[in-house]
């Protein structure tokens, strides 16, 4: 019995080959379609590639209706020029700095106008404001005029006379402006506050030209009782907004574009 059982599994054991056989026949198969599929070449395509051989190692090169162009040896590959575009954030960091070393030079400026009115500043009378336009030297007008007049005092023209000095070794421009409180004048030379306050900026311009600062440098605006700084219902707010202002303005005027018809029609 025991060696009926060994004969059936042997004959059972030479029998599995066929599975093993026929998963070899198949893979063999795909194999020789894999080749067949990689042996077709595009003839065209074989054609270009062998002409772009064959004129490469004869240092020429193809041309349309197969003319050959000849490469002359020697002669340096020149590289393509880049294409150079605007550095925004070089010239940003360059504006950065520009106005950074503006602004030190303004305060330098303020430094030397602080040092000549130093009496003035410890009494109240004369404040020196940062702004991002730049510096403002704000004078209350008691040290300059009498009320309602547009004369400088005798003793107000040296410091505004050490003001101007310094300034007339700089190149910022100036804006020099007028403010009176909301008290109404009307007198035959100043109808309003405007008019009072447009003259005693007039006045301290002149001043400062006749002391060396460039005429197209200085700029005057009388603002009346429209830009108050305190309140005008007490006595010290009305003395308070009763001033001239000097800007020192650290912005460079523009050059002007102007306006044609036809690019307003393009910005709708």
């Amino acid at each position: 019995m025991a060696r009926r059982r060994r004969r059936e599994e042997e004959h059972e054991n030479h029998e599995r080959w066929l599975v093993s056989y026929a998963d070899f026949i198949t893979l063999l198969f795909a194999f020789f379609v894999v080749m067949y599929a990689i042996s077709s070449v595009n003839e065209g395509k074989y054609k270009v590639l062998s002409d772009s051989l064959v004129n490469a190692f004869k240092n020429t090169t193809g041309a349309s209706g197969g003319q050959p162009m000849a490469v002359i040896q020697g002669a340096p590959i020149l590289p393509p020029k880049p294409i150079t575009k605007p550095d925004r954030a070089a010239e940003s960091v360059k504006q950065d700095i520009a106005r950074v070393a503006q602004r030190e030079k303004m305060r330098d400026v303020a430094g030397e106008i602080m040092q000549a009115l130093q009496p003035l500043v410890a009494q109240g009378k004369v404040r020196l404001l940062e702004t991002s336009r730049g510096v403002t030297i704000e004078i209350n007008d008691s040290i300059l005029f009498s009320l309602g007049q547009a004369r400088l005092q005798t003793a107000s023209i040296s410091a505004l006379q050490a003001v101007a000095t310094v300034l007339a070794d700089s190149d910022f421009p100036i804006t020099i402006e007028g403010h009176t409180d909301n008290v109404p004048i009307a007198t035959a030379q100043f109808p309003s506050n405007w008019e009072l306050s447009a003259m005693r900026a007039t006045t301290v311009l002149r001043l400062f030209n006749d002391t060396g600062v460039g005429a197209e440098r200085l700029t005057a605006i009388g603002y009346g009782d429209t830009r108050p700084v305190e309140t005008n219902t007490t006595v010290e707010g009305r003395a308070r907004n009763r001033r001239v202002s000097i800007l020192i303005d650290s912005a460079r005027p523009e050059e002007p574009t102007e306006l044609t018809s036809q690019a307003l029609q393009s910005v709708r």
